[in-house]
């Protein structure tokens, strides 16, 4: 596969280093579509937890719909890498999209029809897994087709995670105040009509041709297992992936038992959700300022290890807090250190893989990362049925900060092996030693 190193950019007077990515029509375009859009998600995520726990009061059953939509990750996300490896990324994420605007607007036909069940939830939260299954590696790659796979890479990707996070405080806060007023079936209608931002922006892009070559003549279960033997192989990746997984699985599930919190430990409502929800978006959103503004990838390595702590120290501190200040100041604190583990998990990954393999191992990370919190979900379901939901959320707090002091005893030797590979891109310099900063 040849892809294109630089697609058109114009020069924008006076525009910021931080947003530099923007020189970009194209990744204009996608950025703007996409804040639309995350924000309907977050509303819809918040409204179909709080109805499945008005529906049901089980922890359990809040675990099984968050496992149900989530474990066509872990299942499909692999083979889809080999598929996004193969075929066009722009024409995949507009089918996936309106996909995915088609299964927010039957909820909300049932919703509003008052034929809305759990079962009915779980089976359309399935749905929306699988059409994530191949639609998250195909924005992770999509990038490069925007920006390129030069300087403004990183940035497009600091400033996609910004988007991501950021939409987590407004969406949230929006549906708290919409479940006060109005039933979740409006809530869901408003996801399924914010596609059509992102939808329309896609079909406007102006996209030079992307030539996939022979290699499409392979069996796909060949290509992915080439892809595996490669990300396993090669100590970075490897690295990074084992440590976005264990976080995933221990620690982000904690936001499947908000709605207990909300409910037992603060004695709130829908607006109180709807905080515990939108406030991790702050410390999201500042990481993501921070990571837009940084210009090299040089000293990932120790943030990385960092976020992780922070982000398992917080959700200990969260557990124990029935003081709301506290409890706030943690999720700030969570979001921040989270966000910051997986975007620059995320950066360091684009711009370590081979462009041939680009697909399948954004497909990996998007495993660990997604894929890993069906199996969070239920374990933090399960752990919170039999010892509460503080006890949950701090054992996974402790998971995570366990796996960020594993990950940085080895920055070391990770950096040996990821400097030659960043000499030959070019993304730094030759005059740095092996041991330097990373």
């Amino acid at each position: 596969m040849s892809e294109n190193p630089n697609p058109v950019a114009s020069e924008i007077p006076g525009l910021p280093s931080i947003v530099r990515a923007f020189r970009h029509r194209n990744f204009r375009l996608y950025f703007s579509g996409q804040c639309i859009s995350l924000v309907g998600t977050w509303i819809q995520s918040v409204a179909l937890g709080w109805t499945v726990y008005q529906m049901t009061r089980s922890a359990l059953l809040l675990g099984l719909v968050g496992f149900a939509g989530q474990l066509p990750l872990f299942i499909l996300t692999p083979l889809a890498g080999v598929f996004v490896d193969r075929f066009s990324r722009h024409r995949t994420l507009v089918i996936t999209q309106t996909l995915s605007m088609i299964q927010a607007l039957l909820l909300a036909v049932l919703a509003f029809s008052h034929h809305l069940n759990v079962f009915g939830i779980i089976a359309l939260n399935a749905l929306a897994g699988t059409i994530l299954a191949v639609d998250m590696p195909t924005r992770q790659t999509f990038l490069v087709d925007l920006v390129g796979h030069g300087p403004d890479l990183p940035n497009a990707v600091a400033l996609n995670s910004f988007t991501v996070h950021s939409s987590r405080i407004l969406g949230p806060a929006i549906a708290g105040l919409l479940l006060m007023r109005v039933s979740p079936a409006l809530c869901f209608l408003l996801n399924g009509l914010s596609y059509i931002a992102v939808i329309a922006a896609l079909l406007v892009m102006r996209l030079a041709p992307v030539e996939r070559g022979a290699r499409t003549n392979k069996r796909a279960h060949h290509e992915l297992l080439e892809g595996l033997r490669y990300a396993w192989g090669f100590a970075p990746i490897r690295a990074i992936l084992s440590l976005v997984a264990l976080v995933s699985l221990t620690g982000a599930s904690y936001a499947v038992l908000m709605p207990i919190f909300a409910a037992q430990v603060f004695h709130g409502g829908a607006h109180t959700l709807g905080l515990l929800m939108a406030v991790p978006g702050v410390g999201a959103m500042t990481a993501g300022i921070y990571l837009a503004s940084r210009k090299s990838v040089l000293g990932a390595g120790i943030r990385i290890a960092t976020g992780s702590v922070v982000f398992g120290g917080a959700l200990v501190v969260f557990s124990q807090s029935h003081w709301m200040p506290l409890s706030i100041f943690a999720l700030v604190l969570g979001g921040l250190g989270v966000v910051t583990q997986m975007a620059l998990s995320n950066t360091v990954l684009q711009t370590l893989v081979d462009h041939d393999k680009r697909g399948r191992v954004m497909s990996l990370f998007t495993m660990a990362f997604l894929g890993m919190s069906p199996f969070g979900s239920m374990l933090a379901g399960a752990l919170a049925n039999k010892f509460g939901a503080p006890v949950a959320v701090a054992l996974g707090g402790v998971a995570c900060i366990l796996g960020g002091v594993a990950f940085g005893l080895q920055i070391p030797a990770l950096r040996r092996a990821a400097h030659p590979i960043y000499r030959e891109k070019g993304i730094i310099s030759p005059e740095i030693a092996p041991g330097g900063p990373c």
